[in-house]
Protein backbone atom coordinates (compact mmCIF):
# COMPACT_ATOMS: atom_id res chain seq x y z
CA UNK A 1 0.00 0.00 0.00
CA UNK A 2 2.83 2.77 0.90
CA UNK A 3 4.86 1.80 -2.38
CA UNK A 4 1.61 1.98 -4.76
CA UNK A 5 1.28 5.61 -2.83
CA UNK A 6 4.73 6.49 -2.92
CA UNK A 7 4.59 5.45 -6.54
CA UNK A 8 1.15 7.77 -7.09
CA UNK A 9 2.97 10.91 -5.40
CA UNK A 10 6.49 10.79 -7.43
CA UNK A 11 4.66 9.61 -10.74
CA UNK A 12 2.44 12.91 -10.43
CA UNK A 13 3.45 15.75 -12.25
CA UNK A 14 4.44 12.75 -15.38
CA UNK A 15 0.81 11.84 -15.79
CA UNK A 16 -0.07 11.09 -19.63
CA UNK A 17 3.92 11.78 -20.49
CA UNK A 18 6.08 8.86 -21.64
CA UNK A 19 7.14 8.34 -18.14
CA UNK A 20 4.09 7.42 -16.96
CA UNK A 21 4.58 3.69 -17.44
CA UNK A 22 7.10 3.73 -14.97
CA UNK A 23 4.70 4.36 -12.38
CA UNK A 24 2.07 1.91 -12.68
CA UNK A 25 1.80 -0.81 -10.18
CA UNK A 26 4.38 -3.35 -11.32
CA UNK A 27 3.84 -6.73 -13.57
CA UNK A 28 2.75 -9.47 -11.61
CA UNK A 29 6.09 -11.75 -11.81
CA UNK A 30 8.22 -9.92 -14.06
CA UNK A 31 11.57 -8.27 -13.58
CA UNK A 32 14.28 -6.66 -15.35
CA UNK A 33 17.85 -7.66 -14.32
CA UNK A 34 20.15 -4.26 -15.23
CA UNK A 35 23.65 -3.78 -15.15
CA UNK A 36 25.80 -0.62 -15.98
CA UNK A 37 29.21 0.27 -16.78
CA UNK A 38 30.34 3.10 -15.56
CA UNK A 39 33.52 5.54 -15.19
CA UNK A 40 34.22 5.54 -11.35
CA UNK A 41 33.21 3.62 -7.75
CA UNK A 42 31.53 6.65 -6.92
CA UNK A 43 28.39 6.82 -7.70
CA UNK A 44 28.30 10.43 -6.44
CA UNK A 45 30.29 11.09 -9.74
CA UNK A 46 30.26 7.91 -12.09
CA UNK A 47 29.04 8.49 -15.76
CA UNK A 48 27.92 5.48 -17.62
CA UNK A 49 29.36 4.05 -21.20
CA UNK A 50 27.53 0.60 -21.42
CA UNK A 51 24.21 -0.74 -20.34
CA UNK A 52 22.86 -4.30 -20.12
CA UNK A 53 19.47 -5.31 -19.23
CA UNK A 54 17.62 -8.68 -19.53
CA UNK A 55 13.56 -8.88 -18.90
CA UNK A 56 12.75 -11.70 -16.57
CA UNK A 57 9.20 -13.08 -17.19
CA UNK A 58 8.11 -15.98 -14.41
CA UNK A 59 10.78 -18.47 -15.13
CA UNK A 60 12.12 -17.36 -18.34
CA UNK A 61 14.88 -14.89 -19.34
CA UNK A 62 13.25 -13.32 -22.72
CA UNK A 63 16.86 -12.93 -24.49
CA UNK A 64 15.03 -12.01 -27.73
CA UNK A 65 14.32 -8.65 -25.91
CA UNK A 66 17.85 -8.08 -24.09
CA UNK A 67 18.84 -4.40 -24.12
CA UNK A 68 22.66 -3.30 -24.66
CA UNK A 69 23.32 -0.04 -25.41
CA UNK A 70 26.95 1.77 -25.09
CA UNK A 71 27.08 5.73 -24.67
CA UNK A 72 29.10 8.40 -26.43
CA UNK A 73 32.45 8.38 -23.95
CA UNK A 74 32.00 11.26 -21.89
CA UNK A 75 34.99 13.59 -20.49
CA UNK A 76 35.40 11.60 -17.30
CA UNK A 77 36.20 8.37 -19.57
CA UNK A 78 39.83 7.49 -18.68
CA UNK A 79 42.54 4.99 -18.32
CA UNK A 80 41.52 3.73 -14.68
CA UNK A 81 38.03 2.48 -15.90
CA UNK A 82 38.77 1.24 -19.21
CA UNK A 83 41.25 -1.14 -17.28
CA UNK A 84 37.83 -2.49 -15.94
CA UNK A 85 35.51 -2.40 -18.47
CA UNK A 86 37.62 -2.26 -21.25
CA UNK A 87 35.80 0.28 -23.63
CA UNK A 88 38.13 2.66 -25.29
CA UNK A 89 36.91 6.35 -26.43
CA UNK A 90 37.31 4.37 -30.09
CA UNK A 91 34.92 1.79 -29.14
CA UNK A 92 31.94 4.50 -28.14
CA UNK A 93 32.32 6.78 -30.76
CA UNK A 94 29.14 5.42 -32.17
CA UNK A 95 27.70 4.93 -29.20
CA UNK A 96 24.36 6.46 -28.11
CA UNK A 97 23.62 10.10 -26.23
CA UNK A 98 23.20 9.44 -22.84
CA UNK A 99 19.31 11.31 -23.01
CA UNK A 100 18.13 8.62 -25.96
CA UNK A 101 20.25 5.51 -24.51
CA UNK A 102 18.71 6.42 -20.73
CA UNK A 103 15.26 7.15 -22.69
CA UNK A 104 15.62 3.50 -24.33
CA UNK A 105 16.20 1.66 -20.91
CA UNK A 106 13.24 3.26 -18.94
CA UNK A 107 11.12 2.08 -21.51
CA UNK A 108 11.98 -0.96 -21.18
CA UNK A 109 12.05 -1.73 -17.57
CA UNK A 110 8.54 0.29 -17.44
CA UNK A 111 7.41 -0.21 -13.82
CA UNK A 112 9.50 -3.67 -13.20
CA UNK A 113 11.21 -4.58 -10.44
CA UNK A 114 15.34 -4.13 -10.63
CA UNK A 115 17.40 -6.98 -10.32
CA UNK A 116 21.22 -7.18 -10.09
CA UNK A 117 24.60 -7.85 -8.43
CA UNK A 118 25.37 -4.65 -6.82
CA UNK A 119 21.83 -3.44 -8.30
CA UNK A 120 21.82 -0.10 -5.37
CA UNK A 121 25.31 0.69 -6.46
CA UNK A 122 24.14 0.75 -10.58
CA UNK A 123 20.51 2.25 -9.22
CA UNK A 124 22.42 5.08 -7.43
CA UNK A 125 23.63 6.55 -10.83
CA UNK A 126 20.89 5.73 -13.08
CA UNK A 127 18.51 7.55 -10.70
CA UNK A 128 21.23 10.74 -10.33
CA UNK A 129 21.13 10.83 -14.16
CA UNK A 130 17.46 10.35 -14.78
CA UNK A 131 16.90 13.15 -12.19
CA UNK A 132 19.27 15.59 -13.90
CA UNK A 133 18.10 15.27 -17.14
CA UNK A 134 14.50 14.92 -16.48
CA UNK A 135 13.30 15.65 -12.95
CA UNK A 136 12.33 11.75 -12.53
CA UNK A 137 12.63 10.22 -9.01
CA UNK A 138 12.58 6.54 -9.95
CA UNK A 139 10.53 4.39 -7.80
CA UNK A 140 11.35 1.05 -8.74
CA UNK A 141 12.04 -1.51 -6.22
CA UNK A 142 15.73 -3.03 -6.11
CA UNK A 143 16.35 -7.00 -5.53
CA UNK A 144 20.25 -7.86 -4.91
CA UNK A 145 21.19 -10.86 -6.00
CA UNK A 146 23.75 -11.70 -3.38
CA UNK A 147 21.61 -10.90 -0.05
CA UNK A 148 18.96 -13.92 -2.11
CA UNK A 149 21.85 -15.77 -1.80
CA UNK A 150 23.14 -14.56 1.78
CA UNK A 151 20.00 -15.44 3.30
CA UNK A 152 19.03 -18.84 1.52
CA UNK A 153 22.48 -20.31 2.64
CA UNK A 154 22.62 -18.71 6.10
CA UNK A 155 19.85 -20.31 6.71
CA UNK A 156 22.05 -23.08 6.70
CA UNK A 157 25.26 -21.44 8.72
CA UNK A 158 23.61 -18.84 10.64
CA UNK A 159 26.06 -16.32 11.75
CA UNK A 160 28.74 -17.56 8.75
CA UNK A 161 31.28 -15.21 7.07
CA UNK A 162 30.12 -16.33 3.42
CA UNK A 163 31.99 -15.12 0.19
CA UNK A 164 29.52 -13.26 -1.48
CA UNK A 165 31.88 -12.22 -4.97
CA UNK A 166 29.74 -12.79 -8.17
CA UNK A 167 32.42 -15.98 -9.01
CA UNK A 168 31.59 -17.73 -5.90
CA UNK A 169 27.85 -17.27 -6.24
CA UNK A 170 28.25 -18.85 -9.78
CA UNK A 171 30.45 -22.09 -8.78
CA UNK A 172 28.49 -22.42 -5.79
CA UNK A 173 25.02 -22.65 -7.72
CA UNK A 174 26.50 -24.15 -10.70
CA UNK A 175 25.82 -21.81 -12.71
CA UNK A 176 28.25 -20.72 -16.21
CA UNK A 177 30.07 -17.40 -15.10
CA UNK A 178 30.39 -15.43 -18.61
CA UNK A 179 32.82 -12.49 -19.43
CA UNK A 180 33.22 -10.33 -16.56
CA UNK A 181 32.67 -6.50 -16.96
CA UNK A 182 30.50 -6.85 -19.91
CA UNK A 183 27.13 -4.89 -19.00
CA UNK A 184 25.23 -7.33 -20.74
CA UNK A 185 26.87 -10.63 -19.35
CA UNK A 186 26.91 -9.02 -16.09
CA UNK A 187 22.72 -8.46 -16.51
CA UNK A 188 22.44 -11.95 -17.90
CA UNK A 189 24.75 -13.95 -14.76
CA UNK A 190 22.45 -11.84 -12.18
CA UNK A 191 19.18 -13.15 -13.79
CA UNK A 192 20.38 -16.52 -14.13
CA UNK A 193 21.27 -16.40 -10.41
CA UNK A 194 17.61 -14.64 -9.28
CA UNK A 195 16.30 -17.58 -11.06
CA UNK A 196 18.21 -20.08 -9.29
CA UNK A 197 17.54 -18.96 -5.98
CA UNK A 198 14.26 -18.32 -6.39
CA UNK A 199 12.70 -21.38 -7.96
CA UNK A 200 16.00 -24.08 -7.91
CA UNK A 201 16.01 -26.03 -4.18
CA UNK A 202 17.94 -24.21 -1.17
CA UNK A 203 21.25 -23.86 -1.92
CA UNK A 204 23.55 -26.39 0.40
CA UNK A 205 26.41 -25.95 2.22
CA UNK A 206 28.66 -23.65 -0.40
CA UNK A 207 31.71 -25.42 -1.57
CA UNK A 208 34.75 -25.04 -0.66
Amino acid sequence: MLMSLRRRWLGRTFTGGPFAPLFEPPPVDEWVALDLETTSLAPARADIVAIGAVRIRRDRLLLGEALSLKIRPPTSLDGSSIVIHGLRHQDLVDGLPLEEALGRLLAFIGSSPLVGYHIDYDFRILSRHCHRLWGLTLPHQTIEVSRLYYDAVSRHLPGSHLDLRLSTLCRHLDLPRLEAHDALNDALTAALLFLRLRLGPAPDYPKV
